[in-house]
C-alpha cells in the first residue's frame, strides 16, 4: 500500500500553536460570514416575494448541492492551498457582500430574481464548499496530526462560527445596518480575515508576484465593498422606485415589513404598499372600507375590535356611528400606525381617527392577542394582509377563527376580508371553509374596487350566516346601498365554490398554496 506523502511543513512567523489558533479563528470568522450570506439570500427573498418557505428551500438546497461541488473542485487547488484559499475568500466576500444589491437590482429592473437567486446561491455554495478541504491542508502544514483530530477541530470552529453568524444576523446586523449594508460589512470582514491570514501567516510560501496580487486584490475588494456601502442607500431608492408607477414619497423598512407610500404626479392618487402589496388607493378606498365595515355594524356595535387596519380607514367608518363607545385596534407594526397618524394625506383620509378618545391601539400579533383576550366584542373587523406566506397564513386558519369566536358577543358579528374571489377563488372559498369549521358560518359577498379588482368578504355570527344589510343608523355612504349589497351576494358561475377547497389550519396552511396558484396571467 502506497501512502501519500505528508504535507510539507510551512515556514511560519509564529510558533505552530499560535499559527494553528489563527487559522481556526479564520475558520470561525469565515463560517460566520458564510451563514450570514445564506440568511441574507433567504431574507431578501422573503422581503421581495413574501414566500419564505420556498425561498429558504431553494437557497438551502442549491447551496448544499453547490458545497459538494466545491469540495470536489478543491482537489484541483491542493498544490497551492494558501493562495487558493485567499483567492476563494476574496471571491466569496465580493459575491456574498454584493449579493443583496445584485438580487434587488435583478428584481427591480430585469424581473430575473429567481434565476439570479439560484446563480448566486450556487456560486456562494461552491466557494464555501472549497474552504474546508483547503483549510485541512493548511492546518496539516502547520503541524501534522491525525486526520480525524484535524477534521474535528476544523468543524468545531466552523459550527461555532455558524452559530455566531446565525445569531448576529437578526439581532445585530439587521437592526444596526439593515440587509444591504449588513451583507456588505460582512463581506469586508470576510475579505480582511480570509486574505490577511494568508498574507501574514503563510507569506514565506508566497512569491512576490503572488503576494502583491493578493494584497492588491484585497485592497480592490474592500474598496468595491466600501463604495457599494456608501451608495447602498441611493441604489435602494432607485431600485425601489423602479418597482412603482408613481413617485415614492415615503419608504421605510421596519422589523416586520417594507412600507412605501406613492403619490401620482397630479397628487390625486396616493397609494400605500406593504411589502409591495397595495393596501389602498385614495381614488377608491372608500369602496373597500364601506363594504368591509357597514354590514358588520347592522346590529349591536358599542364595543368594536379591529384586527389589522393600521391605516385607520376602517376606523373612520366605525367612528361615524355616534353610539360606538370603544374601539380596540390590534396591529403588529407600530410604524404603520405612526404613518397613519402623522402623514397629512392619510390623516386627512382617515379623519384623524387615531386621535379619537374612543380608540385604543395595541401593537402586537393578532393571533397572540386573541389567545390572551378575555373580553367580548359586539363587532370584530378582520382587515388583515392576505394569507400568502407563513406569517399571515395563521390569521386565516381554523384556529385563529376559533379564537375570534370566543371573543365575539352572543349577538355579535364578525367580518373578514378574504381576498379576491375572481383572481384567487380557491383562497377566497377556503376562508369560508375555515370560518365554518371554527363555528362561524359566513355570508360571502363581493364588490368591485378598481385598484384591487374584484374583492370579497365574509360576514359571520354565532347564530349562523347573517343577513347582509345596512344598519338603520348608517351614515351617508358614497358607494354602498341596499341594492348593491343584494347584488354583492351573486357570484359568476366560473367563480362559485366548486366543493374541492379545504379549510386552512396551522398544521396545514392550505391557503398559502391556494394563493400561489392565483393571479396567473394578471
Amino acid at each position: 500500500m502506497i501512502e501519500s506523502p505528508a504535507p510539507q511543513r510551512a515556514r511560519l512567523p509564529v510558533p505552530p500553536r499560535v499559527a494553528r489558533f489563527l487559522v481556526l479563528t479564520a475558520v470561525f470568522v469565515c463560517a460566520a460570514c458564510g451563514l450570514v450570506y445564506e440568511l441574507a439570500l433567504v431574507a431578501i427573498g422573503s422581503y421581495l416575494l413574501g414566500d419564505t418557505i420556498t425561498q429558504a428551500s431553494v437557497v438551502l438546497s442549491v447551496m448544499v448541492f453547490a458545497m459538494g461541488i466545491g469540495s470536489l473542485l478543491s482537489k484541483r487547488f491542493q498544490g497551492s492551498p494558501a493562495v487558493s484559499f485567499a483567492v476563494i475568500e476574496g471571491l466569496l466576500s465580493l459575491v456574498g457582500g454584493l449579493s443583496v444589491l445584485l438580487l434587488y437590482g435583478a428584481f427591480a429592473w430585469f424581473s430575473a430574481y429567481q434565476p439570479a437567486l439560484v446563480f448566486l446561491a450556487f456560486v456562494i455554495g461552491v466557494l464555501i464548499g472549497m474552504e474546508i478541504p483547503l483549510l485541512m491542508t493548511l492546518i496539516q502544514r502547520i503541524r501534522r496530526q491525525e486526520a480525524s483530530e484535524a477534521v474535528a477541530d476544523l468543524f468545531a470552529a466552523d459550527y461555532v462560527g455558524g452559530l455566531i453568524g446565525g445569531l448576529a444576523f437578526p439581532f445585530l446586523l439587521l437592526p444596526l445596518l439593515g440587509l444591504p449594508k449588513g451583507a456588505l460589512a460582512v463581506g469586508a470582514l470576510n475579505a480582511v480575515v480570509g486574505v490577511a491570514v494568508v498574507l501574514w501567516l503563510f507569506r514565506a510560501e508566497l512569491s512576490r508576484r503572488a503576494y502583491a496580487g493578493l494584497a492588491a486584490g484585497l485592497v480592490a475588494i474592500v474598496a468595491v465593498l466600501g463604495l457599494a456601502y456608501l451608495y447602498a442607500d441611493r441604489f435602494e431608492v432607485d431600485a425601489r422606485q423602479a418597482m412603482y408607477r408613481d413617485p415614492i414619497v415615503h419608504a421605510e423598512r421596519t422589523a416586520y415589513q417594507e412600507i412605501v407610500l406613492t403619490r401620482s404626479i397630479d397628487g390625486r392618487d396616493v397609494r400605500l404598499f406593504l411589502n409591495g402589496d397595495l393596501q389602498f388607493s385614495t381614488l377608491d378606498e372608500y369602496r373597500y372600507h364601506e363594504s368591509l365595515v357597514h354590514p358588520a355594524m347592522a346590529g349591536p356595535h358599542e364595543n368594536v375590535l379591529v384586527l389589522g387596519g393600521g391605516d385607520g380607514l376602517a376606523l373612520r367608518e366605525i367612528l361615524a356611528y355616534d353610539d360606538v363607545e370603544a374601539v380596540t385596534l390590534v396591529d403588529l407594526d407600530p410604524a404603520v400606525i405612526e404613518l397613519a397618524s402623522t402623514e397629512p394625506v392619510i390623516t386627512g383620509l382617515n379623519g384623524d381617527s387615531f386621535e379619537d378618545p374612543r380608540v385604543e391601539v395595541v401593537n402586537t400579533d393578532a393571533f397572540q392577542w386573541l389567545r390572551d383576550n378575555r373580553g367580548d366584542f359586539d363587532v370584530i373587523v378582520a382587515d388583515l394582509p392576505d394569507g400568502q406566506d407563513v406569517g399571515p397564513s395563521k390569521l386565516y386558519s381554523v384556529e385563529f377563527y376559533s379564537l375570534a369566536r370566543h371573543s365575539l358577543a352572543d349577538d355579535g358579528r364578525m367580518v373578514v376580508q378574504a381576498g379576491s374571489p375572481f383572481f384567487a377563488p380557491d383562497a377566497y372559498w377556503s376562508v369560508g371553509r375555515s370560518l365554518e369549521e371554527a363555528g362561524l358560518p359566513g355570508t360571502p359577498y363581493n364588490v368591485d374596487v378598481p385598484s384591487f379588482g374584484n374583492w370579497g368578504f365574509y360576514l359571520t355570527s354565532l347564530d349562523g350566516a347573517p343577513e347582509l344589510r345596512l344598519p338603520q343608523d348608517a351614515p351617508p355612504l358614497r358607494f354602498l346601498d341596499a341594492a348593491l349589497l343584494e347584488a354583492a351576494q351573486v357570484f359568476p358561475r366560473d367563480r362559485r365554490e366548486d366543493g374541492d377547497v379545504a379549510a386552512s389550519t396551522l398544521m396545514h396552511p392550505r391557503i398559502i398554496a391556494y394563493h400561489q396558484g392565483a393571479w396567473r396571467g394578471y
